[in-house]
């Protein structure tokens, strides 16, 4: 059985409002976004076709990062934190984050695993209520 990579959340707002209230949430939990990729615009632009309102915001929180790229610089490779906000229909949206855990899991990383542990656990706590 696979494990999921992230954490799933259907809200019961519209795609706008629910992209707004994930980057406050975000930031209340010391995450800023760094990057937002709008996958319909990319779509639409490279490929000429049509796609559902979907955007991937990559989030950073300063210390947390810096801890995990302190403990292992390979980590890097991983960061920002992926969220994603997807239309599902008209009034819902769904948000999924990304579970450190479960992505950590799936490379072999230079630090022991209690530093692996620690920063995981500090961004779950921070994760879905």
């Amino acid at each position: 059985m696979s494990k999921e990579l992230g954490f799933n959340v259907e809200l019961p707002l519209s795609f706008d409002t629910a992209v707004t209230r994930v980057r406050e949430a975000l930031k209340q939990e010391g995450f800023g976004v760094l990057t937002e990729i709008d996958l319909r615009a990319a779509f639409r632009e490279k490929l000429g076709r049509e796609f559902r309102p979907y955007v991937i915001l990559g989030a950073c929180n300063p210390p947390l990062a810096f801890s995990a790229i302190s403990a292992d610089p390979s980590v890097g490779l991983l960061l920002p934190c992926n969220v994603t906000v997807e239309w599902l229909a008209e009034g819902r949206t769904g948000v999924r984050l990304t579970d450190p855990e479960a992505l950590l899991s799936t490379v072999v990383l230079q630090t022991d695993s209690s530093a692996r542990s620690a920063v995981c656990g500090a961004v779950q706590q921070r994760g879905p209520d």
